[in-house]
Parts: structure tokens; sequence; C-alpha cells
């Protein structure tokens, strides 16, 4: 496996995970804009067959410590790599799968009440091309396809959520996504509670990602004894890049023992 595929930014950081390091670690995977190409709309993303094949192969070579997380739900993670179940944590912490044969359970009772749902829907009228995806536990705001509204959607958001009822709520901006939810949960305090269950506890967590939502995981890999890897763009905590999804994909498939490691 050839470690440059990651760009580290010393030779002080440690050295990206091998073959010879699968017995040991828990792989942790952001899916869009990590493992996936970002798309246009999160339900025109493209997952090809040899991702699945690394996918599968390394659940084993880990003994079932690999797992996606990521802002989707559970089932839509589900139905997107299908037929392949893996364990996950969804909704930016809201849920929880520790093993691939368990059912997902939600972490927190936490959702998005009416009144604050209707007021999003009207700061998104703002453009027929800008829609909302309700997870219930959050409300995502897409704006991919009107990408010049950004900082009036990105005001009118905040000021819904600064001057609403609500309390303990969160904006998180992603990649032409404006998400709404909880404080009480996070893609970090569920990877903290993933990595004390098996078959994750006394494994090192890998954890790659690349966006602003990911950050509260970058935060807890110290403490976890773990690293982390961003893509395309430095992230605070992150022990080193890679380039593109294509080259995570690429790396993915040279631990799987793929005989050419393309990541297509």
């Amino acid at each position: 496996m050839h470690t440059n595929m990651a760009l580290r930014p010393s030779s002080n950081e440690p050295a990206l995970p091998g073959r010879g390091d699968l017995g040991s670690i828990a792989l942790l995977l952001d899916i869009d804009g990590t493992i996936l190409d970002t798309a246009i709309t999160p339900g025109s993303v493209v997952v090809s067959e040899s991702l699945r094949w690394s996918l599968a192969q390394l659940q084993v070579k880990c003994g079932g410590a690999l797992a996606l997380v990521s802002g989707r739900l559970i089932r839509d993670i589900d139905n997107l790599f299908a037929p392949l179940r893996l364990p996950a944590i969804g909704g930016h912490g809201a849920e929880i799968r520790a093993s691939a044969d368990m059912p997902a359970r939600a972490r927190h009772a936490d959702t998005i009440g009416e009144g604050l749902r209707r007021l999003v829907e009207a700061a998104a009228a703002v453009d027929p091309r800008v829609f909302i995806e309700d997870k219930a536990s959050s409300l995502a705001i897409h704006y991919r396809l009107a990408p010049e509204i950004e900082q009036t959607l990105k005001s009118r958001i905040a000021a819904i959520v600064d001057g609403g009822t609500v309390q303990n709520l969160e904006i998180l901006q992603g990649k032409a996504v404006i998400e709404i939810k909880s404080r009480h949960f996070s893609k970090g305090t569920a990877v903290s509670e993933l990595m004390s269950n098996p078959p994750f506890a006394g494994r090192r967590p890998v954890f790659v990602g690349d966006d602003t939502t990911d950050v509260s995981v970058f935060q807890k890999l110290p403490s976890l004894g773990g690293v982390g890897y961003s893509v395309e763009r430095p992230m605070p905590n992150a022990n080193g890049m890679f380039r593109s999804p294509r080259e995570v994909r690429g790396w993915l498939a040279a631990l799987a023992g793929a005989k050419e490691a393309v990541g297509k």
C-alpha cells in the first residue's frame, strides 16, 4: 500500500494505516465528499460496485469494526449501499448501530418542532431550487442548485435560530447545505459511544471526513487514541489529507486487497 496516497503535514505525523493494521484499527468513514463524490442532490450520488466490494472486504478484515459516519439517516445509508449493511452513525450522531446485525437506535429524542419547520420552509422559499431534507432530528437546507443565494439563505436561517424559542439548537454549515440540529448530539459524541462497544472497543479509530460537519469527530480522536484524515482541504486536528474522494477509494481498495487500487 502506497502511504503517499495521503498528504501528511510533517514527517512526525503517523503514517497512513496499511493492511497490517487492520487487526487493530476501527475504520470510521464519512460518506458524502469523502468516499463518494459530491453530487447536485443527496439522491444523485453514485456508489460503485468496486467501493461496495472494498467496504465488504474491509468489514471482514477489521473484524466488523468499520462504520459509516454520516449526516444521512441510517435507513438512507442502507438504501444507498444495499445490499451491503454496515455499522453506522446517522443523522450527525442522532442514530447509532454498532453492529451490522443490530437495529439502528436513536441516541436522543430531540426532534425539530413544527413551528421551526414552517419558518425554515418559508425562508427556503426564496428560491424554488432550494430544497429541505427533513430528518426529524434535523433539517438540511440544500442550495447547491442556487449557490448565488448562499449568504441570503444563511442570514435567514441564522435569524430563525437566533430568534426562536427552541433552545440548544446549532447550525452546521456544510458544502452547499445548512443543517439545523440539537446541540445534544454530534458525530463526535456518537463516535465516542461507538468506540466503547464491541467490535470497536479496544481498537484505534481511524477517521476520514471532509467537511465542517466532521469537526466534532476530529476533536474527539486524540482522547480516543485515534488519527484522522481530511479530504481535499486541511481540517483542524487532522493528521493528514487525501486529495479527493477518488484517492480515498483507492486507499480503501488497496487495504481490501484489490489487485488494482484505482478507486473508481
